[in-house]
């Protein structure tokens, strides 16, 4: 029986605290998205707020499903993030909660969210994507409001071109305007000038109310004869003219039935219904495709009968049509090549065109099928990112807006990157339509499943100084001593058995470096075959960092100023690559990559060389510090 605990409620509250502001963030970054593809098709028309209203809940409602993941994503890397932080999560495990039992009423929760997007999917969007678009459709071909603007010629009226030079913007009179009316025609315009006019907008908001002051009109009075030359016109002078513009403005829904064929209004039952359709209506044009070929290829002219009997008396059974045109004369044979080309350009223009119709079917079955499956992998996503995000804040220990914020988008982006374009590949036919449209799922459960594996082994896959330690020593890069001055010392150095362990140190050092000779080539048979460990120089490091750690004890500035001198020495660097023996032996064999490591290891014992000549050195300056300040 699940039974709900203190630990629950509070992971659980911690996290929907979060959920709640993360989901409204990506839902309005998303409405937003939404809103700036349409922008300039929906500006400047007057919409009313109920048609404003309507189309900012209608998009919600379709990108919720789209919002989830990242929501969920972003919540649980701040939430985990959190509890790493304030190490709150380094106590549950302490008391021997499992990462996985401290996750479990989040995990229920995101099941419960990914059940809910599915739901939204199959059953409320599809209603709400029709309603969306059959809005958007009627908000694009609604009338734009009149804003006629200053010095340039203004054509969003229907048959008519408006000019005004000048607007005044308190009083909305017009001064200098000029009107072509093409609404009987180009070769009928009407021309209208005025000194100033006033355009105002009818109650019933169908017709512009034109008033115009001390102006001219000019129009043509062409002849209902073709041959007519002379084409009469008339011209008119007025002090006050008032005419009236058909426009339009009322906002009217359009039907939405033009948009059944779309794949993102149905819900799963209704897409399988018309793949089912979709697919007997492409089996049909097939099959007629096929017997229309079929009986073009093999509907051949008879032979006449003298034909049949020459070939019978032959014995002939097929006929050899390269000896037969190359039989032929010049002139035949470029006439018949000539009959031929067309011949085939003709027929691979036919079943081009004829397979427009096929195409067009083959690609409204991908669509329906990816658009079927995408229900699914959307739902999913929600608990795949969970997987991804509470591991990944339980690893790097980052709460806030900062990190977690970054993390995510970069996840999300890879995300939707894959999934997009693999999806637009499996719709266009190169691409398993499955597996294009479940490749961002393959790709990201894995790692979902792998973060949270490192998690609960509270790995340190996330821990930026392992990564650095291995490029060091990848890349034979050390780190510097840092010695400082320690506030309390509890036990002051024998400097006198100290200069005595330093002498015996440079002994040593100045012994291994005349018997081994570091400076020359070492031997390249030896090196991939001797994997003994170097005792001597593991001794040599080991001593100095023992004198290290004792004389660290001196209130000295100067003498743990030496010390930072000391080379941290690589005890195995300069002898093989690896410990086991065959394991380096095929190194040496492989020649390029076996040189470059026969380089690399004398480049190391170099570098050794010259670190021994930096430890005699300092063991001697040390001594003459103590002889000189301490003793």
């Amino acid at each position: 029986m699940l039974r709900i605990k203190k630990l629950d409620i509070f992971v659980l509250k911690s996290f929907l605290l979060l959920f709640a502001g993360t989901f409204f963030i990506c839902l309005f970054i998303f409405m937003m998205q939404f809103l700036w593809r349409y922008v300039d098709e929906l500006v400047g028309k007057g919409l009313e707020m109920n048609v404003l209203a309507q189309f900012f809940f209608l998009s919600a409602l379709t990108l919720i499903p789209l919002s989830l993941p990242l929501a969920i994503l972003l919540a649980a890397l701040m939430t985990f993030g959190n509890f790493g932080e304030r190490y709150e999560l380094l106590s549950m495990k302490a008391a021997g909660i499992p990462l996985l039992r401290i996750m479990r009423p989040v995990v229920l929760f995101c099941l419960f969210l990914g059940v809910l997007s599915f739901f939204f999917q199959n059953v409320v969007g599809p209603k709400a994507q029709k309603e969306l678009w059959t809005l958007l459709v009627s908000m694009k071909q609604k009338s734009p409001e009149v804003d006629i603007p200053e010095g340039v010629f203004y054509s969003d009226i229907e048959g008519y071109n408006i000019y005004v030079k000048h607007k005044d913007r308190k009083t909305g009179m017009l001064k200098d305007v000029l009107i072509y009316n093409f609404s009987d025609g180009f070769e009928n315009a009407h021309i209208i000038w005025a000194e100033e006019g006033k355009l105002e907008l009818t109650a019933d908001k169908k017709h512009l109310f034109l008033h115009l002051y001390n102006g001219e009109q000019f129009e043509n009075l062409r002849s209902q004869s073709v041959i007519s030359r002379n084409v009469p016109y008339r011209r008119e002078t007025f002090k006050e003219k008032h005419t009236l513009i058909a426009f339009d403005t009322n906002f009217e829904m359009v039907d939405g039935n033009f948009l059944n064929q779309r794949s993102d209004i149905k819900n799963m039952r209704e897409i399988s219904l018309a793949i089912d359709s979709l697919s007997m209506y492409a089996d049909s044009v097939g099959r007629s495709l096929y017997k229309e070929a079929m009986d073009r290829t093999y509907k051949e002219p008879p032979l006449t009968a003298r034909d049949s009997t020459r070939l019978a008396e032959q014995k002939i059974t097929h006929i050899n049509t390269d000896s037969i045109f190359n039989s032929l004369t010049a002139a035949q044979k470029y006439k018949t090549l000539n009959s031929t080309r067309s011949r085939v350009a003709s027929l691979a223009s036919e079943w081009s065109l004829k397979s427009f119709t096929t195409q067009d079917v083959d690609g409204r079955i991908r669509g329906h099928r990816s658009d079927w499956h995408k229900k699914i992998t959307l739902s999913l996503a929600c608990i795949i990112f969970f997987f991804i995000g509470a591991p990944l804040g339980a690893i790097i220990r980052k709460g806030g807006l900062g990190m977690p914020v970054v993390i995510s988008v970069l996840i999300f982006v890879l995300y939707y990157i894959i999934d997009s374009g693999a999806t637009r590949v499996a719709k266009s036919g190169e691409m398993n339509i499955v597996l294009g449209t479940w490749m961002s799922t393959v790709v990201l459960a894995p790692l979902g499943g792998f973060l949270t594996y490192k998690s609960n082994k509270d790995s340190v896959v996330f821990n930026i100084d392992v990564y650095a330690a291995f490029f060091r020593k990848v890349f034979g890069i050390r780190v510097s001593r840092h010695i400082f001055k320690k506030e309390v010392i509890i036990q002051t150095p024998d400097y006198a058995e100290d200069i005595s362990k330093l002498e015996k140190v440079s002994a040593e050092c100045a012994d291994y470096a005349a018997t081994h000779k570091l400076l020359g080539p070492p031997n390249y048979y030896r090196i991939f075959t001797n994997n003994t460990p170097d005792d001597a120089i593991a001794g040599i490091s080991r001593q100095i960092e023992e004198l290290v750690e004792e004389l660290s004890n001196s209130t000295d500035t100067v003498l743990l100023n030496m010390m930072n001198n000391y080379p941290f020495l690589s005890v195995k660097a300069h002898k093989s690559l690896f410990d086991n023996r065959w394991l380096n032996m095929l190194c040496g064999v492989v020649v390029p990559a076996g040189l470059l490591l026969w380089l690399n290891i004398w480049r190391y014992r170099v570098r050794l060389d010259k670190d021994l000549k930096v430890i005699i050195k300092t063991n001697k300056d040390i001594q003459e510090r103590i002889r000189q300040k301490l003793l």
